[in-house]
């Protein structure tokens, strides 16, 4: 049974194995990310703070980028989905970033869920037929080196964990909501 935190998060196993630990980690970082981005208009999801370009909007789409290229691209060796398959990465090597301001709230945040379920059911999808320790079908770098399910995990609870760091600087600049 899963319990949840006051901000309705999951709450990671304290005692369970190497598989419900990282997704427990993972699970409670996207929570996270949910709430650090919720009720907010596109204005306040396009605002920056400091020096920064950096938006929440922008996280959202980066974070739903990221899930599908980890998880869908990288371990099952499939190719991009839309709106990833088409973006001209060479002209605009931070186009998820940056075209986020032309997206309504709602459009970021299904993206970003619909990429998420998706990364979900890769990940179920590969433990039918390996572990954790199972590699890549495809190599994420030119060196042809590949990843574990296992590194995969790990990278996007730090992945998470980064970018949440950057959603409680954005969100408290926003509208004064702070916490963890």
């Amino acid at each position: 049974m899963t319990d949840f935190d006051r901000r309705d998060r999951p709450e990671p196993p304290m005692d369970g194995d190497e598989l419900a630990t990282l997704t427990g980690f993972l699970e409670f970082h996207r929570a996270t990310l949910a709430w650090k981005t919720g009720g907010l208009t596109a204005e306040q999801l396009n605002q920056t703070t400091a020096k920064s370009s950096m938006t929440l909007g922008g996280l959202l789409k980066h974070l739903a980028y990221v899930e599908q290229q980890w998880f869908h691209t990288v371990l099952h060796d499939r190719e991009p989905l839309e709106p990833w398959a088409s973006v001209d990465w060479k002209a605009d090597n931070d186009w998820d970033w940056h075209s986020a301001a032309r997206d309504t709230p709602e459009q970021l945040k299904a993206l970003w869920q619909d990429d998420v379920e998706r990364a979900r059911k890769c990940v179920e999808e590969a433990l039918a037929t390996g572990d954790l320790g199972q590699l890549s079908k495809r190599a994420p770098w030119a060196d042809g080196k590949k990843v574990s399910l296992r590194w995969i995990l790990t990278h996007m609870v730090e992945e998470y964990s980064r970018h949440n760091g950057h959603a409680d600087l954005l969100r408290e600049a926003i509208d004064g909501e702070v916490g963890e």
